[in-house]
């Protein structure tokens, strides 16, 4: 049985925060056979994207108000298709033709400058981003695209570092 760990970042919302810090911490602080339990003040589907990402399940239902709960449960077994599309962790990466420093925009504005600048690049090119935050809302539109990408924080934890790799979009 999964113990929940809870998290309830719906003051930080309503306080015009952002809680992704917040979420993150308590995720990397589980212990095996713990889960999260989180309530926010909308259903968080970039997160859901992002956990799912690393091997996490969830079952999200709204409650009284409009809030949500959200149980996050790691998966049984860890998946080898979770990561992006394509995104081998020990394959090499050819060096980024095209590198973005987005770090003073406000927001959509870096994914919108991220996903022009894809367009016009070739399959297998790689563009680097710096980013004020990790853009979650990102991952989405690139997995849909076809895109791969690796990301995390630099070393000053202020600068969150995104390399994306192009790829050629899902056929429908």
């Amino acid at each position: 049985m999964t113990e929940f760990v809870e998290v309830d970042v719906r003051p930080t919302l309503r306080a015009g925060g952002e809680p992704f810090g917040e979420i993150m911490a308590a995720v990397n602080a589980l212990t095996p056979g713990q889960g999260l339990r989180l309530y926010a003040t909308f259903k968080p589907t970039p997160l859901l994207h992002v956990l799912g990402s690393k091997g996490f399940t969830h079952d999200a239902k709204e409650i009284d108000g409009g809030d949500w709960e959200v149980l996050l449960t790691p998966a049984d077994l860890v998946v080898e298709t979770a990561a992006p599309k394509g995104a081998a962790c020990d394959e090499p990466w050819p060096s980024p033709v095209r590198n973005l420093d987005n770090r003073d925009l406000d927001p959509p504005e870096p994914m919108v400058r991220i996903l022009a600048g894809l367009e016009t690049m070739q399959p297998g090119d790689v563009l680097s981003a710096l980013l004020c935050r990790e853009p979650v809302f990102l991952f989405p539109q690139l997995a849909k695209r076809g895109h791969t990408w690796r990301g995390g924080f630099e070393p000053d934890g202020t600068t969150y570092k995104v390399l994306v790799r192009v790829g050629r979009p899902e056929a429908s």
